[in-house]
């Protein structure tokens, strides 16, 4: 999905470095938000830091550069330490959120440059701040899908009632063998399944995007025109 990146190593770059900084941001929130709702196994377990080190998980890398998604190092959480499921939920959503923020907020100098005439991919610096937007959106995108270990598995968890709790713990278990299966089916034998559903789900947060930022680009059009 992604090998076209090594036909030029600026792009290549910027992509690991957008790897690096998206995993970081994404795991690190995780961490914050349990440290603040009193777990702190996070914390005694140094994953409340920016320092990428500690966030590094090698085969999901290696997913993500050549798969095209991925994930980083786990953050250990202790449920009997928070309140109830709800503040699971909390701590499950706040990897993606933090990506879809990131994303969010890359975006205006975007939005900025191209009200002035300058283009993304002719430009070093826009080049790369767009990479990172793209691949902040896209672990926002697979990481809310409802498979274990996926965050979305343990959003879906915390919001089923408990008439369905029986099939969600069955599928928790099953979770990463179908999630690595399809995988497989889709990188080996090409049969699109993953990559349709998070192009979808990555256009919807865009659109978010883009509907957030509409009062910001009304502004700057405003702006240009008196200039």
């Amino acid at each position: 999905m992604l090998l076209d990146l090594f036909s030029s190593p600026l792009a290549l770059l910027a992509f690991l470095l957008a790897i690096i900084i998206g995993l970081t941001v994404h795991e690190f929130a995780h961490a914050w938000m349990a440290t603040r709702l009193g777990d702190f196994t996070a914390k005694y377990a140094g994953r409340l830091s920016l320092n990428p080190a500690r966030h590094f998980d090698p085969t999901g890398t290696l997913f993500l550069l050549f798969v095209g998604f991925g994930w980083g190092k786990p953050v250990p959480v202790n449920p009997n330490a928070l309140k109830n499921r709800y503040d699971e939920l909390k701590v499950s959503i706040a990897g993606p959120t933090a990506n879809f923020l990131l994303a969010l907020i890359l975006s205006i100098p975007l939005l900025i440059a191209d009200q002035y005439g300058f283009d993304a991919y002719n430009t070093y610096p826009l080049t790369i701040i767009g990479i990172i937007v793209q691949v902040n959106l896209l672990l926002a995108a697979f990481n809310i899908l409802p498979i274990y270990p996926l965050d979305g598995s343990k959003i879906l968890s915390a919001i089923a009632p408990e008439s369905m709790r029986d099939a969600v713990d069955r599928l928790e278990k099953s979770g990463p063998i179908l999630l690595l299966t399809i995988i497989f089916v889709e990188y080996f034998l090409r049969i699109p399944i993953l990559v349709p559903l998070i192009t979808w789900i990555e256009r919807i947060l865009s659109f978010v995007i883009s509907t957030l930022l509409y009062p910001l680009d009304i502004a700057l059009k405003y702006l240009s025109s008196l200039l």
